[in-house]
């Protein structure tokens, strides 16, 4: 009797300890980070098809996302979609394609501030697309965001179907871990 009694104790002892692991999984996985992988082409040369990242989703609940931060998102139009694209645009600024380059109109840069984007490929253009044509301004409607991929002649993104709203953000890439080889932290761009 006191062995069924040990073996039950240790039984209910270890299935304790495997809903306490879940519980703690999951609550990582919904509230803190997620396992992404990345496919496609369209954030070449930095992103590969097939690399493995995690996105973090804590820190856009105490400060709004940035430019230059590279974002999952659920696609607006088919939400069980995710992409990964690099947001250029904020929510209540102005965005012009022209020759070429990305200038962005807001309150600090009336006259308009040419985005340098060091992560492109050398001799990059970002040129119009159905959405947003060339030599047009498009102001970016409160609580969306204007998202590009940086390999811009074989990405679909803000400038073919539009903004994305804020609540279809996953969250902020952070970490790159997979292959191994390419382990590394992911940090935004200051422009």
């Amino acid at each position: 009797m006191n062995i069924f009694k040990s073996l039950a104790s240790q039984t209910l002892d270890f299935l304790e300890t495997i809903a306490l692991a879940f519980i703690i999984f999951v609550l990582i996985d919904t509230f803190v980070m997620q396992p992404h992988i990345v496919k496609g082409n369209s954030m070449l040369p930095d992103f590969h098809t097939k690399e493995r990242i995690f996105t973090e989703s804590v820190s856009y609940r105490f400060y709004p996302p940035k430019r230059g931060d590279v974002v999952v998102f659920k696609y607006p139009y088919a939400p069980e979609n995710e992409y990964i694209k690099r947001i250029v645009g904020l929510p209540g600024e102005e965005i012009r394609l022209n020759d070429g380059e990305v200038t962005i109109f807001n309150s600090q840069n009336p006259q308009g501030l040419l985005i340098k984007e060091p992560y492109l490929k050398n001799g990059t253009k970002t040129l119009g697309k159905k959405f947003l044509a060339d030599n047009t301004t498009y102001k970016i409607p409160n609580d969306t965001y204007f998202v590009l991929g940086d390999n811009r002649e074989e990405s679909s993104d803000s400038r073919e179907w539009g903004t994305v709203p804020k609540n279809n953000l996953v969250g902020r890439v952070f970490i790159r871990y997979w292959p191994p080889s390419a382990l590394s932290a992911i940090n935004g761009v200051s422009y």
